[in-house]
């Protein structure tokens, strides 16, 4: 079943069978570009995803030519300044409203594959680095883009690119505004995998995380998400912690005998 997320039918989400949901950017005349519309309507798919009946996997991408071409300076400049929440203010957890578009991903239960082709500029770079998985079409056209336009990376870049993308290179790209091409981002961090048809990658990859325990995908995405600011001490108990609600759990027993049996696992969602 399809459902758009309003306003303005920005973003459309598609779950099959196997729990895997098929995420759209769906402003494809506008090269998915980030207008309010957008913001809001990202930021309702997060919550809908969030809470989603299961749900194993997200792939994320964009419709028609591209991923998205960043921020759509237009829209964004008819807005009413006056109206604006100041950029200080923690409107989500630890981020404000723009950071969350991009955080989101990340903070979401289940992990996300981000599919890129086409553009891939400025907050859409940023949205895609959300992903736990970035599957680039070597032709895809990328670029850190904001100092073009007199401003930094400000929708989570700086905290999604640590420990992904290599420091030096990351500035010299956030300094220049340098266009990459989708082939150059494996080698600079930005891709996982470099394949001509990312959509098929990342769904085929999305397929095989939906065949595994749900509870120790979520449980391994809690870890990923706290390990590369935490302690040694605190990773070695979050391990402990998680391992020991998994060890002999209905799903974890489930996870042992269909491999035995050779067959696809019949989970209970979490």
């Amino acid at each position: 079943m399809r459902h758009e997320m309003t306003p303005a039918g920005r973003v459309a989400i598609e779950m099959d069978d196997s729990g895997v949901a098929q995420v759209r950017l769906i402003r494809a005349d506008k090269m998915n570009a980030l207008d309010p519309d957008m913001f809001a309507a990202l930021i309702a798919a997060g919550h809908a995803l969030h809470d989603m009946k299961g749900l194993r996997c997200v792939v994320l991408a964009g419709e028609g030519r591209s991923f998205s071409a960043g921020l759509d300076l237009t829209s964004m400049g008819n807005a009413n300044r006056h109206d604006r929440v100041p950029l200080t203010e923690r409107t989500h957890g630890n981020a404000n409203y723009a950071q969350q578009v991009a955080m989101l991903w990340r903070k979401l239960p289940v992990p996300v594959i981000a599919a890129v082709h086409g553009v891939c500029f400025g907050g859409g770079l940023q949205i895609a680095s959300g992903a736990d998985i970035r599957v680039v079409d070597p032709a895809a056209r990328m670029a850190v883009m904001e100092m073009k336009w007199g401003l930094v990376p400000d929708m989570g870049g700086y905290a999604l690119w640590k420990g992904l993308v290599r420091d030096d290179m990351l500035r010299e790209l956030t300094y220049t505004n340098r266009e990459f091409s989708g082939e150059q981002a494996g080698g600079y961090g930005f891709a996982t995998f470099v394949d001509a048809d990312p959509i098929a990658r990342a769904s085929a990859i999305a397929a095989e995380i939906a065949n595994r325990n749900p509870h120790a995908q979520r449980a391994a995405k809690r870890l990923f998400n706290r390990y590369l600011e935490a302690s040694t001490d605190e990773i070695l108990m979050a391990e402990s912690l998680e391992q020991q609600a998994l060890i002999g759990s209905k799903n974890q027993i489930e996870a042992v005998m269909s491999q035995m049996d050779k067959r696809k696992g019949a989970f209970v969602d979490p």
